[in-house]
Order: C-alpha cells, then sequence, then structure tokens
C-alpha cells in the first residue's frame, strides 16, 4: 500500500475532507462566535474608524485659529499705525509691514535670532509674565544712523553690542512702539507696557521654559532700501486666560483714531520740505492739428478767456487756487486770490 500514489481527484477529495472536519471542530470549540459583526441597535450601520491626525508634541498648538486670526488683524492696524509715527519721527518714510503670526516654542524662537541684537524684556500689566520685543541689528543701527543726522545709505552692519547712548536713542523707537502697541490692544485690554531690561544675548534670557509654546509675530521694517525685521513674541500662558476675548469680533471697532494736534504737526514737519509740483493753467482752447502745424514764433493764439478772469493753479493735478497773472522783479508771477474749498467745482476753469 505504501508504494501507491494517489490521483489528483483522491488528493482534492482528502483535502476537502480536511476543511470540512476542521470548521466543524472551531464552530464546536467556539458556538458563540458570530459570523459577521453584529449590527447597531435600530438596524443603523457601524461607523467606520475615525481619521487620526498625528500630533507634534516638538510643535503643538495651543493658540486656536480664531485668536490667531483675530491677532493677526489687530497687528495688521498696528503695523501701519506704527509706521506713521515712526516715519514722523525719523523724517523719513519708513514701511512697517506684518509678515507672519506663528506659535512655536521658546526654544526655537531664541535660537533663530541672531547674537548680538536688541533683546527688550517686557512687562504688559495686567498679562501674566513677560513679553519680548526683538529689533535686529540689520535695521536698528539704520535707524539710529538716521536720528544722528545720517542718509539712506547703507553702511557696514555694526555686529556689537548696543553703546549706553545707542541706548538711549533706541528707547525712543521702543517707547513709540509700546504707545502704539497699548493702542492697538486697547479694545481688547488695558496694557501698561515698560521695557523692564534690555540684552544683546537672547539665550541669557529665560522668560518661560524652553519647550513652552509662544506666539511671535514678525514685522519687516524697510528703510529705502534697507530692510530688517522686528519681532515681538507672546508667551501662551500670558494670554490664555483673555484668549476668550481674542476672538475676530472683540476688537472690530478698532480703527482709524482722532488725530492729535501733536501727530498733526509731526507729519507736517516731515511733509514740509516734500516737493510738488504746482501747474498754473493761462487758458485753454481747440486748434486744428494742421493750425498747430502751422505756428511760428510770435503766432497769437486766441482763447474765450476774458483777461480778468482768474487762473487756475493746481498742486500734484489738484484744483487749488485762483490767481491773477502779474510781474514780480522783472519775472513773470502770478497772486493767489482765492482758494478752492471743492476742487471738482474748478475742473472746469
Amino acid at each position: 500500500m505504501g508504494g501507491d500514489v494517489l490521483s489528483q481527484a483522491e488528493v482534492e477529495s482528502l483535502l476537502s475532507a480536511m476543511a470540512s472536519t476542521g470548521e466543524s471542530a472551531a464552530s464546536i470549540a467556539k458556538p458563540s462566535a458570530p459570523a459577521a459583526p453584529i449590527p447597531a441597535p435600530g438596524g443603523a450601520p457601524t461607523k467606520p474608524r475615525e481619521k487620526i491626525t498625528p500630533y507634534d508634541f516638538k510643535r503643538p498648538e495651543r493658540v486656536g485659529k480664531e485668536q490667531m486670526r483675530a491677532l493677526q488683524t489687530l497687528h495688521e492696524g498696528f503695523s501701519r499705525n506704527f509706521a506713521a509715527g515712526l516715519s514722523a519721527m525719523l523724517r523719513s518714510m519708513i514701511e512697517v509691514k506684518l509678515t507672519s503670526v506663528d506659535q512655536l516654542t521658546y526654544s526655537e524662537f531664541v535660537f533663530s535670532l541672531e547674537n548680538p541684537t536688541c533683546f527688550n524684556l517686557l512687562s504688559a500689566e495686567p498679562l501674566e509674565g513677560n513679553l519680548i520685543l526683538d529689533i535686529n541689528p540689520s535695521i536698528l543701527y539704520p535707524i539710529i544712523d538716521r536720528l544722528l543726522g545720517g542718509g539712506r545709505e547703507a553702511s557696514p552692519l555694526a555686529r556689537r553690542p548696543l553703546t549706553q547712548i545707542e541706548r538711549l536713542l533706541v528707547k525712543r523707537i521702543t517707547d513709540l512702539f509700546l504707545a502704539e502697541l497699548a493702542q492697538a490692544w486697547r479694545n481688547v485690554l488695558e496694557l501698561q507696557l515698560e521695557v523692564v531690561r534690555v540684552e544683546s544675548n537672547p539665550q541669557l534670557v529665560q522668560i518661560v521654559p524652553p519647550n513652552e509654546v509662544v506666539v511671535l509675530i514678525s514685522f519687516e521694517v524697510a528703510l529705502g532700501e534697507i530692510r530688517g525685521m522686528l519681532n515681538l513674541c507672546i508667551p501662551y500662558n500670558s494670554i490664555e486666560r483673555i484668549s476668550g476675548k481674542l476672538s475676530a469680533n472683540s476688537w472690530i471697532t478698532y480703527g482709524k483714531r482722532k488725530a492729535s494736534e501733536e501727530s498733526i504737526q509731526q507729519i507736517g514737519r516731515a511733509l514740509r520740505n516734500s516737493l510738488v509740483e504746482l501747474r498754473v493753467r493761462l487758458a485753454q482752447t481747440r486748434i486744428t492739428t494742421g493750425e498747430l502745424v502751422a505756428l511760428q514764433v510770435g503766432d497769437i493764439i486766441t482763447t474765450q478767456k476774458d483777461i480778468r478772469s482768474p487762473m487756475l493753479v493746481t498742486i500734484e493735478g489738484v484744483p487749488k487756487f485762483h490767481a491773477a497773472p502779474g510781474s514780480f522783479k522783472g519775472h513773470k508771477a502770478f497772486q493767489v486770490v482765492d482758494l478752492i474749498e471743492d476742487p471738482s467745482t474748478a475742473i472746469g476753469d
């Protein structure tokens, strides 16, 4: 019998018999095991497994998206006001643009900064803890140079801490920054901002644990062709209690505030030496192209304008004055006789 060889049909018959025996044994060993999943009560199908989102413990996001949007829009308004105040202080056009509002760990923020830098530790009562204002040396030293009467030309970047005199000059900039920041936050919270300490090495200041979440608000400051970054660091534990106030609508009333007499004078001094185009329209008429081509020296062009009617004076294309023609010390001149209150009424003069 040992030499007998099973045919293919006999092999398949044995395998099918073994499979049926195994299924019977499994059903005897586990009689209560269901063959299919039991449907939920009421015939409703079971819910599919929810999608799992990975969480990075190195970069936790504790500030909600709504609060981040509110911080971004709030500081966009702040950047415009700060740029106007800084331009008046330096008597030069300064651009301040909000570039990003991110949340990261404190250690990532510190190690991203230059050393040395202008690292200002701020108190912001009633917020807990401290805030940080970092001014990059690439824009700070040109601003100091401008405060001391320098021009817009880029000078070699100084890789050194600030001197005592330079710190006094920087205080004018930080005081303006804090005043505008307090104004921007007024509809959210009344902040009492003050510079507590100034350091050149950011790694010497540890306001929160290295892995604590902070909100980093970055601005790009441009003075002519010179550009640099200005960073405001707000620890999460400082704004945790007021996160409910940082909604998209809580500060919506923040907008243009009434100009003070001091701000009007500052802007006036900054614009006083600006060059503007002034034009005086003697008269206007229509001629043909043939008449224009045939004009020669000494020809007279007649118009419908009365010699006694005033001339129109425009500033940068905007009608501003009425004037009378005349001469002064041998030169052609005009005398302003009237101020145009509504430019739209003078366009046809």
